[in-house]
């Protein structure tokens, strides 16, 4: 069975899977591409064999809207980590953030940051960084397709974004704060898209668990 569930803020991608794990009772229950606690929406779910399948969608262009908060820099590049630097943000236009923005599309090198799940040396690199032990991450070639401007007020920026797999839009975000001028951290995301599954489509923990009990009942 593959799920396209709607990942709620707070909740790790671990988390909904473990849900899923209780209420299916299944033994295998995976999902196709990690979502942050402080993010939400479109994360792909598989259980049994239907697992197989989840390394072709995690290798999926995703899709994404972002909110980046300007003026500061958090330890974990999101609202969940705590504020280590602070930067005053210069006077911005919507053309000069647009075109900012605009000069992310194409190939793109991006740096894996220390709060995240990529394994360095058989350790995540969040394991590293909660001992505050930075390590040396190689650089990842990646394709932003289309990047856009959706609002700017009180020094937070709305975006939307396309891109290849792997992308990390908190990276993504502190990059255009530096090519503003100033510094920035997410303090909002939402995954939109996973390939061909759709966050307008996606089922919120409280309906999957409805439509279990409904298609339980009737298998009874």
């Amino acid at each position: 069975m593959i799920l396209n569930l709607n990942k709620p803020i707070g909740w790790t991608s671990f988390d909904v899977c473990k849900k899923v794990k209780g209420i299916t009772k299944e033994k295998k229950v995976g999902h196709g591409g990690t979502l942050d606690p402080f993010a939400e929406g479109v994360l792909i779910i598989g259980t049994g064999v239907d697992t197989k399948k989840l390394n072709t969608i995690s290798n999926e262009n995703k899709s994404y809207n972002a909110s980046l908060q300007l003026g500061s820099y958090t330890d974990t590049l999101d609202i969940d980590g705590k504020v280590i630097f602070k930067k005053k943000v210069p006077r911005l236009s919507e053309d000069f953030i647009n075109n900012v923005l605009k000069s992310f599309i194409g190939n793109y090198s991006q740096t894996p940051p220390m709060y995240s799940a990529k394994k360095i040396n058989g350790k995540k690199l969040y394991e590293y960084a909660r001992k505050n032990i930075t390590i040396d991450r190689p650089s990842v070639m990646l394709k932003i397709y289309s990047i856009s401007l959706n609002s700017y007020n009180n020094n937070n920026i709305s975006f939307s974004v396309d891109c290849s797999k792997g992308t990390y839009i908190r990276v993504l975000g502190k990059e255009i704060a530096e090519k503003l001028g100033t510094l920035g951290h997410l303090n909002g995301l939402v995954r939109t898209k996973v390939g061909n599954f759709c966050v307008s489509e996606s089922k919120s923990i409280e309906q999957f668990i409805e439509s279990w009990k409904s298609f339980s009942q009737k298998k009874s």
